[in-house]
């Protein structure tokens, strides 16, 4: 048997009274037992609703006590969470609902009414307010196995549809096991998250719970709240991206100072700038944990990480690292993965390892496609293995932009803001951008005598059908768009074209 929720029954025995969650916005506070109950409370509450083991339920929050409540509750009862950014519109929840078979969405009251709107959606259960279940009595954990799914973490391939990765309470084991490794975190360690709880960078807070630290969540990342909860609470361990550190770099001297007590910060979901890197280590000295990893693998539960022992030789800024626990990964030929390419040689990412998912949800031929019978998964991602078996990333396989360490992928966009009258056709790519990584563009050609033919007029239909952080930033009007025999369209075009200072 593996319940991945008995962490919480051994941290409430060890370490009853230590407090071990914090929301600094409202000042709640969570001891090990409070976790445990609470977790316990909602599951019940969940038995009560009907959802048994191997239900799907749809996770609809703002990140929140109750968010995380809900993954261990339905992890709790055997049952499978799956969770969404609490920005989706209904257009884009329609389609996980559909697609998962959910039967029950966890929400709060503004998403109940967003939910109901949507034909056919199941009911909801507006989440209750934490402080009504800490005296909730403790329920055995489901008997599930390493095997049995507890989590559909949903992402998107090139052809705009969104996969469920299929997560098991196994593959979770791996990554807490892995990422708490990767931390040297410890029950006297200050985490500061600042990853939305629907996404898997949500594993680094949980490993950090495992470990019997303080994990501080913020709902939002804004840098003056940021550098104050480090200093009050002498964070030790700093959730980070790119955007976050090129941003630490314009503060005024004297925060180093805020930072004192950090002894690493992590950095993934898209690619920190070597430069950026180099002038963050030489200022503030503090390592930065470089990971690689997908929701496929959540993050670095089979993936790869410079550490800071790493950094005697990780001089060059650049790398990803090695390979972590139990982790292989290896560069294949892109065009015969059965052919592994020899160092320096580029060529796709290959990963393999215990906290890679069992495939994608209902979606048979796109798990082929990628999970291959031996259990190395296909990344998508380019890059090389040194010679001293260091991962390097250099491209990227498929057309996806990363802004912020999110994931947006141009034909889901397309197929969205094509929907717009007066659009004749389309094509959405990704810009550079030093803060961001990358910033969504589009470019459009539009139909002729429309009055509604506006860079703005599109972009009022993207906000209105596209969570916000898939909006894009750029329009760009075109006559006709640059395609390969006047079908593919040339999005390494659009980058360079549109590019350039």
């Amino acid at each position: 048997m593996l319940n991945i929720t008995t962490f919480l029954d051994a941290n409430a025995c060890r370490l009853p009274s230590k407090t071990v969650f914090l929301n600094p916005e409202t000042g709640a506070s969570y001891t090990s037992g409070d976790l445990l109950r609470c977790a316990c409370g909602l599951a019940a509450l969940l038995l009560d609703r009907g959802v048994s083991r191997g239900d799907r339920v749809l996770l609809y929050l703002d990140s929140s006590p109750e968010y995380l409540l809900s993954y261990f509750a339905l992890w709790r009862i055997g049952a499978v969470a799956v969770p969404c950014n609490r920005v989706y519109t209904a257009d884009e929840l329609a389609y996980l609902l559909a697609q998962s078979g959910a039967t029950l969405c966890v929400t709060d009251p503004d998403g109940a009414a967003t939910l109901a709107s949507i034909p056919g959606a199941p009911p909801s259960l507006v989440a209750p307010d934490p402080d009504t279940l800490r005296a909730s009595p403790v329920i055995p954990p489901a008997p599930t196995s390493p095997d049995d799914l507890c989590q559909l973490q949903y992402t998107s391939g090139t052809t705009g549809k969104p996969k469920g990765a299929m997560l098991t309470h196994g593959n979770w084991l791996a990554a807490l096991l892995s990422e708490s490794d990767v931390l040297a975190c410890r029950q006297f360690d200050v985490y500061l998250g600042i990853y939305p709880m629907g996404h898997v960078g949500l594993s680094w807070g949980i490993a950090a719970l495992r470990a019997g630290a303080l994990y501080i969540m913020m709902r939002r990342y804004r840098l003056d709240p940021y550098l104050d909860l480090c200093e009050r609470h002498g964070v030790t361990i700093l959730a980070g991206m790119p955007p976050v550190i090129h941003t630490l770099l314009d503060c005024p001297p004297g925060t180093e100072t805020r930072l004192r007590a950090v002894r690493s910060i992590i950095s993934g979901g898209g690619p920190l700038h070597r430069e950026i890197w180099r002038k963050f280590h030489l200022r503030y000295g503090i390592p930065v944990v470089n990971a690689y990893g997908l929701s496929e693998t959540i993050v670095v539960g089979t993936g790869t990480v410079i550490r800071p022992e790493d950094y005697a030789t990780a001089d060059r800024f650049e790398s990803v690292g090695h390979p972590v626990c139990f982790s292989e990964v290896k560069i294949v030929d892109v065009s015969d993965p059965s052919r592994t390419l020899p160092p320096d040689a580029p060529g796709e990412i290959a990963l393999r390892g215990p906290a890679v998912a069992a495939g994608y949800w209902q979606m048979p031929e796109a798990t082929a496609d990628v999970f291959l019978p031996d259990g190395w998964f296909l990344t998508g991602d380019i890059g090389y293995l040194d010679a001293d078996h260091r991962l390097f990333i250099t491209d990227r396989k498929k057309d996806m932009i990363v802004f912020s360490g999110w994931k947006i992928y141009p034909t889901e966009l397309e197929e969205t803001l094509l929907k717009h009258p007066a659009v004749a056709e389309l094509a959405v790519f990704g810009l550079p951008d030093e803060h961001h990584g990358e910033l969504p563009a589009v470019a459009v050609v539009w139909r002729p005598d429309r009055p509604d033919a506006t860079p703005d007029a599109l972009l009022d239909f993207a906000r209105a059908h596209l969570a916000p952080y898939k909006v894009p930033r750029r329009v760009f009007e075109m006559p006709a768009l640059p395609r390969v025999n006047g079908w593919k369209i040339l999005r390494r075009d659009l980058r360079s074209r549109f590019s350039a200072p």
